[in-house]
């Protein structure tokens, strides 16, 4: 078992604490068969013109729910897309369509974590919107009370470094200070180039990268509060 010691965890979600398929086959279909219903039904929306308007202007002038159905086609991380499905999932969450899955695995760790006082943050591709809706309708219940901070592409893309020190920064932790969970490589090397510690999360159909400290079960890696010397 790898020990590791840091000021605050910081996890991504789809693939790292939970299985990619939740988001591929049960998340984007259910987006993508009710975008363009959902936008008319709700045109008068501040909320969705907002949205409408930032996908137009990211379309050049284009036709904004063309362009947020392309984006969903080909998994664009445009913010407007991910607000609105956020919106169409809150829809899905609340019906009882579905609930979101979490790795034992990683509720074990979290809750561990949790115990011992450690912080512990989300960092992912979807909006923050969608990413408490996650942690609410879980099938562990409400679990929400176990984070203490959401951070989506608002605040900069996954592979870039000064993403993670904005995040850093608002968290109050030096990067060195702060583990980065995630199953995806490019996210760790902009992590890594932050100075944070990493660890890449190997599970279903992710490969291990040997530039990584890797797990297979989160049982593998024992992440304890740092102690800080008196200044």
């Amino acid at each position: 078992m790898s020990s590791i010691t840091a000021d605050a965890v910081l996890l991504d979600i789809e693939g790292t604490i939970s299985p990619i398929s939740f988001v591929r086959d049960t998340l984007f279909p259910y987006s993508r068969d009710r975008l363009k219903d959902f936008v008319s039904t709700n045109l008068a929306s501040p909320v969705v013109q907002d949205i409408l308007t930032q996908a137009e202007a990211l379309a050049d002038g284009g036709d904004a729910v063309t362009a947020l159905l392309d984006w969903q086609e080909r998994d664009v991380k445009a913010p407007p897309l991910k607000a609105l499905q956020g919106l169409i999932w809150e829809s899905g969450y609340r019906s009882g369509a579905f609930r979101s899955p979490i790795f034992p695995d990683a509720f074990l760790a979290v809750k561990q974590w949790k115990a011992a006082s450690l912080p512990i943050y989300i960092y992912s591709s979807g909006s923050v919107q969608a990413q408490l809706l996650f942690f609410e309708f879980n099938v562990e219940g409400d679990v929400q009370p176990l984070f203490s901070g959401y951070f989506d592409t608002t605040i900069g893309p996954k592979n870039g470094a000064s993403s993670y020190l904005r995040i850093s920064e608002q968290i109050g932790a030096s990067p060195g200070d702060i583990v980065f969970f995630s199953d995806n490589e490019k996210e760790l090397q902009a992590a890594r180039a932050a100075a944070l510690q990493t660890v890449h999360v190997v599970k279903g159909e992710t490969l291990y990268h040997p530039d990584f400290l890797g797990i297979s079960d989160f049982c593998d890696v024992a992440v304890a509060r740092k102690e800080h010397s008196p200044a």
